[in-house]
């Protein structure tokens, strides 16, 4: 049984560019597979720009991503909401930890407390997970934090030049649960 890691999730902030910078490079050979945007020559002004793009598409509820932290407050990754389709109010759920601190469920609580968030700070009622086939490490973090297996959608993800087949997995609100305006909160 792995042991579970007590985690926060936070909007990004400027300051975050260091410690982004800094877990992506450790994190290339298990990250880069299925999120390209970890590369091997990843550089400071590719964290500091996407950090930036961040905090201004959370303050303009296009897009919410929230890093990932340790009690003791260490970035451990990064976690959050994309491709928000406003019309069937649903999103992209995404997560990422870094090498050092994966198979102790940060991911897991982290994806969890990002799905609590939506649902109590937006008007989003579906939250999508769609995961590579081959990405067994991801899979397990969805089913763990309680996404739904839908199905199997061939060719999903083109990662690396190379179509994957992908699992889509789903999170639903409730419906009992009233929905509060998009970018609340």
């Amino acid at each position: 049984m792995q042991h579970q890691t007590a985690v926060s999730i936070r909007p990004y902030e400027l300051t975050d560019v260091p410690a982004l910078y800094e877990a992506a490079r450790e994190s290339v050979e298990t990250v880069h597979p299925w999120l390209p945007w970890c590369h091997p020559a990843y550089t400071s002004d590719e964290a500091r720009t996407w950090v930036e793009r961040q905090v201004s598409t959370f303050q303009a509820g296009k897009e919410f991503n929230f890093v990932i932290s340790s009690e003791k407050g260490t970035f451990l990754g990064g976690c959050g909401l994309n491709g928000i389709d406003q019309t069937d109010r649903r999103a992209n759920l995404g997560y990422w930890v870094r090498s050092t601190a994966t198979g102790r469920g940060a991911a897991t609580a982290a994806t969890q407390l990002l799905v609590q968030w939506a649902f109590q700070n937006t008007d989003l009622i579906r939250l999508e997970v769609v995961v590579s086939t081959k990405n067994l490490a991801s899979l397990r973090v969805a089913e763990r934090a309680g996404a739904v297996r839908e199905g199997i959608l061939r060719n999903r993800l083109l990662l690396h030049g190379e179509p994957h087949d992908a699992i889509m997995l789903s999170f639903v609100r409730d419906p009992n649960v009233a929905a509060h305006p998009a970018g609340a909160g």
